[in-house]
């Protein structure tokens, strides 16, 4: 077995080559952006790619290179089940409700006259999101019709920039409060501000749709699980000071008591999909319902590493260090 790696530093390749390596696995890294990539596969069982949606060549082109190879026969990660919706969330909201997962009630509109329409009739507060963005950027809270208003005529208007410079700013000063990080990138992000990054500069605006979901109140932490073939682990994350939003808060509780629904949802969809790896985060509805705000397939690496265990299938729990990479390969060897 034979595998191809497209190598990223602090990435899931990392992990990958070091895995590799402990377990004389045959690999070789390789530069996916080579324009005779397909050749250099040649001969190699598997590619793998942990492309980013913050890295303007990958959001490019990573899916293409993928799926073309999987086309071909090679095995990929991640394939076309766990990776063709990552970081769309509108794309998330048709899979899920196909597969009859409880979702976040969602709403999408291609038309500006609908939306405003539905906007005017429905309840209050909601959220807006754009379809991409991950660590609950691009995601505001909107308490009555004039700011859904607002940002729907914005949406079929001007559209939205997919990196918000003053808004990562913000996040980035909080997150230095609160000992979470250091000055240097504060820094940088107050220059990001005046100087956009290559891939704001890059990516397209957000515009032609409009995205919303119910807010879910009292809700003060979300629940992350992930599976990987018939593995899962979980962290609780802990919403910001005076917000609504967990992802990306950087205050986790690693801990095993974790509500049992969540687990057996994330088992199912994640078997119904046929997905490699699937990362779900839930929060509860009123009557205290488990419900799934969106998925990926991709996720900090160092973050779970205080993970005390996983749960099998039968949702028995194993106490032991995890390193969730070293499943991906050996999922892909197996299968």
């Amino acid at each position: 077995m034979k595998i191809a790696i497209h190598h990223n530093p602090h990435s899931f390749s990392d992990r990958w080559i070091k895995y590799c390596e402990k377990e004389n696995i045959e690999y070789k890294v390789v530069d996916a952006f080579d324009s005779n990539i397909i050749a250099q596969l040649k001969g190699y069982d598997i590619f793998m790619w942990h492309h980013h949606h913050a890295q303007y060549k990958d959001v490019l082109t990573a899916k293409r290179i993928l799926f073309a190879l999987e086309h071909a026969g090679v095995k990929v990660f991640p394939d076309f089940r766990t990776g063709w919706h990552f970081d769309d969330k509108v794309a998330q909201k048709y899979l899920l409700e196909a597969m009859g997962a409880p979702l976040v009630p969602s709403y999408v509109f291609y038309d500006k006259k609908q939306a405003l329409a539905w906007a005017k009739n429905t309840s209050y507060p909601k959220v807006f999101k754009l379809k991409g963005g991950a660590g609950a950027s691009n995601v505001k809270l909107v308490k009555n019709f004039n700011q859904a208003s607002a940002l729907i005529h914005k949406s079929f208007g001007k559209g939205f920039k997919q990196y918000d410079g003053v808004q990562a700013l913000k996040e980035k000063i909080r997150k230095f409060k609160i000992g979470k990080e250091n000055f240097t990138n504060v820094l940088k992000a107050f220059i990001r501000v005046f100087i956009p990054t290559d891939f704001s500069r890059q990516q397209p605006v957000e515009r032609g749709y409009v995205y919303f979901q119910d807010f879910m109140p009292n809700n003060d932490l979300d629940i992350r699980v992930i599976v990987i073939g018939n593995k899962a682990f979980a962290i609780k994350r802990l919403v910001r000071e005076n917000d609504f939003r967990a992802s990306g808060s950087g205050e986790i509780d690693y801990t095993n008591d974790i509500d049992l629904d969540c687990l057996k949802i994330a088992f199912d969809i994640h078997g119904k999909i046929k997905s490699q790896c699937t990362a779900f985060d839930f929060i509860f509805s009123q009557d205290n319902k488990p419900l799934i705000v969106e998925i990926s397939y991709g996720f900090s690496v160092e973050a779970y590493d205080n993970c005390k265990g996983y749960w099998d299938k039968e949702l028995i729990w194993h106490e032991k260090n995890i390193i969730p990479q070293k499943w991906m390969v050996e999922e892909l060897i197996k299968n």
